[in-house]
């Protein structure tokens, strides 16, 4: 028997959850769709959804577990949460800046955060900064602070000149 995941994020979309996972699963190395769950007749008066359509996909990205549901409009993401994915390189930023902010929202954003299509809000990290900002020396983790507070999409280059006090 397979072991699953004690705690998973649910996302509630109105009615793109498998469209979402599938983005998500295309993005992430080492992901996939897991099982699709469909509505029945059973609580049609409750959830209003036809027989047939997709309830919940169930997924993992980079082998963390994931559901997503198409509960309806009632709901809608917000910057309250957000998902977080460190990177250790330049190419690695880059590379999940520009595909998970594909027909999001990134301009309006700051500090590595950014919008998804489907308005699920992520912080693209580098790994490097976690680590400025705990430093001990507390005027490298002000420059590094001060850098970061000024940028949308994180430069590690820029971000390292400013710890250096360079």
């Amino acid at each position: 028997m397979q072991m699953v995941q004690r705690i998973a994020p649910c996302l509630w979309f109105d009615d793109k959850a498998e469209e979402a996972a599938g983005f998500y699963v295309s993005v992430f190395p080492n992901s996939r769709i897991m099982k699709v769950i469909r509505y029945g007749e059973a609580g049609h008066e409750i959830h209003g959804r036809p027989a047939g359509t997709v309830m919940t996909v169930a997924f993992e990205l980079d082998g963390h577990a994931f559901v997503a549901l198409n509960g309806g409009p009632l709901f809608a993401f917000n910057e309250a949460i957000s998902l977080q994915v460190y990177c250790d390189t330049q190419d690695e930023v880059d590379y999940y800046w520009e595909r998970l902010s594909a027909g999001g929202d990134a301009d309006a954003q700051q500090c590595g955060w950014l919008k998804d299509k489907y308005g699920v809000s992520w912080q693209v990290v580098p790994t490097v900064l976690i680590e400025m900002m705990g430093e001990s020396d507390v005027a490298k983790s002000q420059r590094a602070t001060e850098a970061m507070l000024r940028m949308k999409k994180f430069d590690i280059a820029q971000l390292t000149r400013a710890y250096a006090g360079a």
